[in-house]
């Protein structure tokens, strides 16, 4: 044996859940390990990734869950770049969806092996074969239709299957032979991090080769630290990390960001050189055009994936006519700094999974400064949007609804007067507006305050009729004149 295989170990296998929301990936992981992830999430959607480490027979196998909403596609393509073995979640009752589409796309491009679950057999409406066959139509063939990826049928609910899926991914696992070498400083990627209020920063990562202990410098492109404790999945202190274990660590001098590599260094100087030197990204929207409606908003999410994912998803919203600035976006809690901010700067506040801080409150009592604060991300990205569109001036829509040419004048007083005539075209309706055409201008405006026919009280008087009308005008009426009455429809703005 080599001095470079001495350090050669066998590793667990990472794995990442992948596929359409409330497919049931989150559930499965719950009747492996008894997670209960979806009970801690809102609206039962999984919004953060988080990592988790099972043993079965012996051997340790470490899953990542990533989010499956459509929110979320920088956070899953992340979690697919630590990983080992792709677990594709399919719903036996919907079969493939968009979300599946992009995971199966985003497997092919990073070459990782796949396994594919079909979740939801227990169903009534279950189609096993049918969600093989679409599979087989997005290039994934599996074992029991002749192709290559295994396969497995199960229900998160009752639990069948889900020992199968596990000897699956172990068998994979061995056939990948998956090692880690263990000799030199640690060297990982972070998977989460947030800002906690009394503790600081804490992150969430995997290592992959070498060793991970307390008292270690560590460093990422954008910050660095002292390990001051480590942690495994469940929060217990270790004193070591192993490779593909998942830990959360706390000692970073600032939240590193999500998906950065780290490294064990040396010492602290190494550590800092090894931080990128970033200028300060100037925002392309900081000088708007003066007949530009612009919205302004400070954003403070509870940890870093989530900022990203918003940030990512608030991109795309169109500005043709109102332009969306992002004046201060970050981790924490809603302080009174930033409620100075807003107030200065005419800007709203959207939090995701925060709060605010007590001295916050006070301050926020005493200004008129609009804050709020959501659970879940899409309605946080829809209260951006709804916010864009208040800006804007509602579309007046006019739908023309009739004309008539009077023909009879019978009597005036003040601003009111009766007239006749015929219906020439679609109808007259009583409290309508009209305008008055005299020859082929418009010379006014008038309202329809009654409608007679036969002299008794009618709502509306069709094409070819003669009736009379009680008319509402500044505006003196002679017979020839035509009444076209419309009516107004106030549209709010879309962006």
């Amino acid at each position: 044996m080599t001095e470079e295989n001495k350090n050669l170990i066998d590793r667990p296998p990472v794995v990442v859940m992948l596929g359409h929301v409330d497919h049931g990936k989150s559930s499965i992981l719950e009747k492996i390990k008894d997670l209960k992830i979806t009970e801690k999430e809102s609206g039962g959607i999984t919004q953060h990734i988080g990592a988790y480490e099972i043993e079965k027979d012996g051997k340790k196998i470490t899953f990542i869950d990533t989010p499956g909403h459509e929110a979320f596609s920088s956070m899953r393509a992340r979690g697919a770049k630590v990983a080992d073995i792709v677990v594709l979640v399919v719903a036996a009752d919907e079969g493939v969806k968009t979300q599946t589409k992009e995971a199966i796309n985003l497997v092919k491009k990073s070459g990782i092996p796949m396994i594919v679950a079909i979740n939801k057999i227990d169903k009534p409406q279950a189609q096993i074969e049918r969600a093989k066959r679409e599979l087989g139509e997005n290039e994934i063939l599996v074992e029991s239709l002749g192709g290559k990826v295994p396969s497995i049928e199960l229900s998160a609910k009752t639990g069948q299957g889900i020992e199968g899926l596990l000897d699956i991914i172990l068998l994979v696992a061995e056939m990948e032979n998956l090692k880690a070498d263990i000799s030199g400083f640690g060297e990982g990627t972070i998977i989460e991090a947030y800002l906690d209020e009394k503790k600081g920063p804490i992150a969430t990562l995997i290592l992959e080769k070498g060793d991970l202990k307390e008292q270690q410098i560590i460093g990422t492109p954008s910050t660095w630290g002292k390990i001051k404790n480590l942690m495994d999945f469940q929060g217990f202190p270790i004193k070591n990390a192993k490779p593909s274990q998942p830990v959360s660590i706390l000692g970073f001098e600032k939240t590193p960001r999500v998906g950065d590599k780290f490294k064990v260094y040396g010492n602290i100087n190494q550590a800092i050189e090894g931080i990128e030197k970033k200028e300060k990204k100037i925002s392309s929207v900081l000088f708007v055009e003066e007949e530009k409606k612009v919205l302004n908003i400070i954003l403070k999410t509870d940890v870093l994936g989530s900022l990203e994912a918003i940030e990512d998803i608030l991109k795309n919203i169109p500005q043709e006519k109102v332009i969306l600035r992002i004046l201060k976006s970050e981790v924490g809690n809603i302080q009174e700094v930033d409620i100075k901010l807003a107030e200065s700067s005419k800007a709203q506040i959207f939090g995701f999974r925060i709060k605010v801080d007590p001295s916050g409150l006070n301050l926020l009592r005493q200004k008129r400064v609009k804050v709020k604060i959501f659970e879940i991300i899409y309605e946080l990205v829809q209260g951006v949007r709804e916010a864009m569109e208040k800006i804007l001036e509602p579309e007046i829509l006019r739908k023309d609804l009739g004309e008539i040419e009077i023909s009879n004048l019978f009597s005036k007083r003040k601003n009111r007067q009766t007239i006749g005539g015929r219906v020439i075209d679609g109808f007259m309706e009583k409290g309508k507006k009209c305008e008055i055409l005299r020859g082929k201008e418009v010379i006014g405006e008038g309202k329809i305050i009654n409608l007679q026919q036969n002299r008794k009280d009618i709502e509306r008087a069709i094409k070819g009729n003669e009736c009379g009308i009680l008319f509402e005008t500044e505006i003196k009426i002679e017979q020839g004149d035509i009444l076209k009455i419309y009516e107004e429809e106030r549209k709010k703005g879309e962006l």
